[in-house]
């Protein structure tokens, strides 16, 4: 008896990270592509990422204004010969120099964090993350963004239960 096949995931969402907008304040978003070795795009075809532990920031030692990925969790492909990859290794993001000058300024002067919201293929099939620019969230401002979302959803139902 044949085994069924596990779905590939052709165009959409691959991994998201949820945390993100919890955990920190998202300012400014830009799409980046990924520079990634065969194994990991099947990896990640078949629906298989972390990004909750994720961070991008300046490549160490690289060239100006390079912006690479660190600690996404992209697990070895099964079926891949003796060339795998690294799960948790760099990988570097292609943005415009300009882009990511702009976005490293912003980290070094500002204080703030590179963090990958989204890993998705795109409509031609190419692979793809969502990068935020964000700033932490204090404990209080966690609180009071849960209680604004707690409010909106008590409003939407009175207002549904009267009609």
């Amino acid at each position: 008896m044949k085994q069924p096949r596990k779905a590939l995931i052709s165009t959409g969402v691959v991994s998201e990270n949820r945390r993100a907008r919890y955990n920190y304040l998202i300012e400014d978003t830009v799409e980046a592509g990924l520079v990634l070795s065969g194994s990991e795009v099947k990896s990640l075809r078949h629906g298989q990422a972390n990004l909750n532990d994720a961070y991008a920031g300046g490549i160490k030692g690289g060239g100006e204004a390079e912006i690479a990925l660190y600690n996404a969790y992209i697990p070895e492909y099964a079926k891949a010969t003796i060339f795998q990859h690294e799960a948790r290794r760099p990988r570097k993001l292609l943005l415009h120099k300009r882009e990511a000058r702009k976005w490293l300024g912003a980290v070094s002067r500002e204080g703030r964090t590179i963090v990958p919201l989204k890993l998705y293929f795109n409509d031609k099939g190419v692979a793809k993350v969502l990068l935020g620019l964000a700033t932490g969230k204090k404990q209080h401002d966690k609180r009071e963004t849960e209680k604004a979302r707690d409010w909106q959803r008590e409003k939407s139902r009175i207002l549904r239960d009267k009609s």
